[in-house]
């Protein structure tokens, strides 16, 4: 049997199973948004997502890197290692209003798919639950903690208006400005006051002033979380969550010194301390594997999904996924469901997470995910490149 006639094979039969999987793939999809839990308390999501690849015959371990609710199930023993990582968290206020469960339940999908082809394409497959996409790092923690050691190659798909085969990445730290001052009665005695108040308009101004001055892809964006108690007292603790994005960790690390210098003005103009508290760790900018991009765009497209040439500016945003592809040749391609005019974090994007467009998205994704996996396995050059061994072609089913 030649590779070609293998490959073939495999991605037929996988894509029957991700016909045969769609009704609970789409349930999958809709019990994850219908109850969306915040990073790192992904419990009941981490749970149907594990229980869906362990019915279909994948080893699960759960709990892994010390993180309740990640976890890592295995198909196969081949040594080509690819992993896909499923998310699985929702955003506060407005759910899945970035789509993880569709990410989740396309990995799912992927997982059942490759469960059954895995030994006989000599590789091994290792779908990641990863939780606290959206500012905790779950994956830069996995990472860290050798979650991700041994493996050759990742991937994942993830909702946006319009089809990419890539995810326009910036660098991004997040941190937490906090301020302390001294209360005072605001009327009768304010010159006894330090203003916590003052301090956090005083930076947010010099921040706005700093803009002109930065480059095309230097961002800074945040919220003020507490800003006093009553109008009658001079506030004496504020504080603000704010992002600082730059094309690249080292664009960041000229940035964000600018940026916390704004911060610093406001401590200096009104007397109050500054503090700051890092909310997860940074997320570097994104290195795609070129190779496998390819791939995973020409079965994307054989599955009938197009990718637009998208005019004006590009979207961009931050993803823990960056830092995978800093270690492990990775891919992020982006699924388009349909949402236009309504865009990434808005509640309308919520609703459009679980329509049907979505649902047929994450099928799509599942599939062209799993011929990627295939892709990369029965091709030789592909295998040698990405540290696997050759593949022999002539392996019984």
């Amino acid at each position: 049997m030649t590779a070609g006639t293998k490959t073939s094979e495999a991605k037929a039969a996988a894509a029957s199973t991700v016909a045969a999987d769609a009704d609970r793939l789409v349930d999958l999809s809709h019990r994850i948004h219908a109850k969306p839990e915040l990073g790192f308390e992904e419990v009941s999501a981490s749970a149907w997502c594990a229980e869906e690849l362990a019915q279909a015959g994948l080893s699960v371990e759960a709990g892994v890197g010390g993180l309740p609710s990640a976890f890592v199930a295995t198909a196969g023993s081949g040594q080509l290692v690819i992993g896909i990582c499923a998310e699985y968290d929702a955003l506060p206020g407005i759910g899945h209003a970035c789509g993880h469960n569709v990410i989740a339940s396309a990995a799912v999908g992927a997982g059942r798919a490759l469960a059954r082809l895995a030994d006989d394409l000599d590789v091994t497959v290792k779908i990641f639950g990863t939780p606290a996409e959206e500012g905790g790092g779950g994956k830069i923690l996995m990472l860290e903690r050798g979650v991700f050691d041994g493996v050759h190659g990742a991937m994942m798909v993830h909702p946006a208006p319009n089809e990419l085969d890539r995810m326009p990445c910036l660098a991004v730290e997040h941190y937490d400005v906090v301020y302390l001052g001294k209360e005072a009665h605001a009327s009768a005695f304010p010159e006894r006051g330090v203003n916590a108040a003052d301090a956090i308009t005083v930076a947010q101004v010099a921040i706005g002033l700093l803009r002109q001055h930065a480059d095309d892809r230097d961002q800074v964006h945040g919220i003020v979380t507490l800003g006093g108690a009553a109008p009658n007292i001079v506030p004496a603790h504020t504080e603000a969550k704010y992002y600082v994005r730059a094309a690249s960790m080292r664009a960041l690390e000229r940035w964000s010194p600018r940026v916390k210098r704004c911060f610093e003005a406001g401590a200096v103009a009104t007397g109050a301390s500054l503090e700051y508290r890092p909310q997860g760790p940074t997320y570097s900018e994104f290195v795609t594997d070129e190779p496998m991009a390819a791939l995973y765009r020409a079965n994307a497209e054989a599955v009938g999904r197009t990718f637009p040439t998208i005019e004006g500016r590009p979207m961009s945003g931050s993803t823990d996924m960056a830092n995978v592809s800093l270690v492990i040749p990775s891919i992020h391609p982006m699924l388009g469901i349909d949402s236009l005019p309504a865009v990434n974090h808005q509640p309308e994007f919520t609703a459009a997470a679980a329509a049907r467009p979505a649902d047929r998205a994450l099928l799509d994704g599942a599939t062209a995910m799993a011929w990627t996996v295939i892709d990369l396995a029965t091709n030789d050059g592909e295998r040698s490149r990405l540290g696997g061994r050759a593949f022999a072609a002539g392996a019984s089913a």
